[in-house]
């Protein structure tokens, strides 16, 4: 849905310019693009499995390191805060 306006006779810039704008804000289409600009679709059941899969082989990999000694920090299992 294309908005437009045609200037009318003797009609300022900014006047036309506040027109258009009036018409966009009515429209909706500024409303519409802000709620989707950041949607992220959500994960099929495959990426959810492999994503867990990774995470959890990192996780080992950490204990693993930490257990040799070649961790410099602490391992410790983090809360969802991350403290």
């Amino acid at each position: 849905m294309a908005i437009g306006v045609r200037k009318r006779d003797k009609e300022s810039v900014q006047s036309l310019l506040r027109r258009f704008s009036r018409r966009v804000q009515q429209s909706g289409i500024l409303i519409r693009t802000r709620r989707s600009r950041f949607y992220v679709s959500p994960l099929t059941k495959r990426q959810k499995r492999l994503g867990a899969l990774k995470r959890l082989k990192n996780q080992k990999e950490r204990e693993k390191l930490y257990k040799l000694g070649k961790l410099e920090h602490e391992f410790k299992k983090y809360n969802k805060r991350g403290h």
